[in-house]
């Protein structure tokens, strides 16, 4: 079992996520249960799904849970853009977490490629 509270792809996700909730705060009301709820699933989905997957047995679970991970980041992405073009981000804003989102999904990616390479 790993303490994923020490693996750095964990950490930057769990600002990412502390970041979404930050800004979706000023999102309209009526997206509460849209936009905003769904930004914030996909994006604490992140960290959560690493967290988990430390906690299963093996590297090939490891591995299972990071592509999920992958996964939510892939949609944190879109809904990104969608905010943005909806002008419910600032351009700044959606570039910060545009970056920090493809940051985390590169060292999700290198994280997987490791654990499939140590197979």
């Amino acid at each position: 079992m790993k303490d994923f509270r020490k693996l750095t792809v964990w950490q930057k996700a769990h600002r990412l996520t502390l970041k979404v909730y930050e800004v979706t705060r000023k999102f309209p009301r009526e997206e509460l249960y849209g936009l905003t709820g769904q930004m914030r699933k996909s994006s604490s989905s992140i960290p959560t799904n690493v967290a988990e997957g430390c906690g299963r047995a093996g590297d090939a679970e490891f591995a299972r849970f990071l592509q999920i991970a992958m996964g939510s980041a892939s949609e944190l992405e879109y809904q990104l853009i969608l905010a943005r073009d909806l002008t419910y981000l600032d351009l700044k804003e959606y570039e910060d977490l545009d970056r920090d989102t493809a940051e985390v999904k590169r060292m999700l990616a290198r994280l997987i490629g490791k654990l499939k390479a140590e197979r």
